[in-house]
């Protein structure tokens, strides 16, 4: 639900009732992952997917019967061979949704769709499989491990789910858990979906240049918390970037120095100047970070590297380096040259290998712990 968490908080805090239908469960090449959710208030109105369209409609009419009779239903739509045009995903993928009228746990998932669209740390734990009397049960877990609302059956059943959910919003994850119905996390009778509600992940964009301000606006676009840095204040002004949710006067290494990152952030490095970048670098080579990219010609980057190995560090620290940073699009302009570094990162995060999926082998949907061993090959 958090991809449509600020629009349905608007319609709880109006008091409408509704129902969502959430993504519990993926098979095969499905276009929507877990948590991708459509909602459908009392008067007919409807926002979000599930499935990009192929099973819209039939979702749909699930959400209005779900408000009509106050149940909570698991529904399961994949291809079907008999019928292209039929109800399915022809895709040929499989997904699984929980369909919930709101109202029946409402204090509980709107206090989770409060705290989420205030950018709070949060997780919202649901049966999504399991007996009928515990489906649909709710918990919200903060980062604390306290908790709101109750699941219905065994006593360590909540204690095991508030838990797992804790861990999994550590983690900033969303996903299933398999715990049995008496609360040990031996799998096999309850299967939670748990969503974790994280603030946004860091942009840091180091260096005030032309690129810069396109690659502001990119990172904005895929939901980062962007923030611009450089140490000459004439160029870092919010008239030049005024999507940046933060502009900093600083020396680049100085300001990474006392800033908060996590293993989410994304650091950018647009100086190309080795004042700038060098004593940054040193720095954010051995943070844990997500990602860490230079700009540069091949020639800077030869330079660069070899004032890195100047100033102590490793292999193993260099081999974490994207530089030059993006991949190989033809990019020219700034906004193509966002669009390559926007490409790595993603592909970085996910384990894309940025080749053409025409033609190719890999897989569509896949993340960056699931990706094939060296000479596997996976059909799409």
């Amino acid at each position: 639900m958090l991809d449509i968490a600020d629009e349905l908080n608007r319609w709880a805090e109006e008091g409408r009732d509704f129902a969502v239908a959430t993504v519990v469960a993926v098979g095969g090449s499905a276009p929507r992952g877990l948590g991708a959710a459509l909602a459908v208030d009392s008067d007919g109105t409807a926002i979000g997917s599930v499935s990009g369209g192929c099973v819209e409609g039939a979702v749909y009419d699930l959400c209005v019967q779900a408000l009509q009779d106050g149940r909570t239903l698991r529904e399961r739509f994949g291809y079907s061979d008999e019928d292209a045009f039929a109800v399915g995903l022809t895709c040929g993928g499989v997904i699984e949704v929980l369909v919930t009228p709101i109202r029946a746990h409402a204090p509980v998932v709107t206090a989770w769709l409060s705290a989420a669209a205030r950018g709070e740390a949060v997780a919202l734990a649901r049966v999504a499989r399991g007996p009928v009397e515990l489906l649909g049960g709710a918990l919200l877990v903060r980062a604390d491990g306290s908790h709101e609302g109750s699941l219905p059956g065994h006593p360590r059943l909540d204690r095991t789910a508030v838990a797992e959910a804790r861990a999994m919003l550590d983690a900033g994850r969303t996903g299933g858990v398999e715990i049995s119905e008496d609360g040990s996390r031996c799998p096999g009778g309850v299967t939670l979906i748990v969503e974790s509600s994280v603030p946004p992940p860091r942009l840091i964009v180091f260096g005030a240049v032309d690129f810069a301000s396109a690659l502001v606006r990119v990172g904005k676009f895929l939901g980062h918390h962007v923030t611009v840095c450089d140490a000459r204040p004439v160029f870092a002004t919010r008239a030049r970037f005024p999507e940046a949710d933060d502009i900093v006067v600083d020396w680049p290494h100085r300001y990474l120095r006392r800033t908060d990152t996590d293993h989410r952030t994304v650091l950018c490095v647009l100086t190309h100047d080795a004042k700038f970048d060098v004593p940054l670098l040193e720095e954010a080579l051995r943070l844990p970070v997500a990602f860490v990219g230079a700009m540069g010609s091949r020639r800077t980057h030869e330079d660069r590297d070899r004032r890195l190995r100047e100033a102590g560090l490793t292999d193993r620290e260099l081999a974490r380096l994207h530089s030059p940073i993006g991949l190989d699009l033809g990019a020219r302009t700034p906004e193509e040259t966002a669009l390559a570094i926007a490409a790595e990162i993603v592909a970085a995060r996910r384990g894309g290998t940025g080749v053409p999926l025409t033609g190719s082998r890999t897989p569509i949907h896949h993340d960056a712990d699931e990706r094939p061993p060296v000479g596997a090959t996976e059909a799409a």
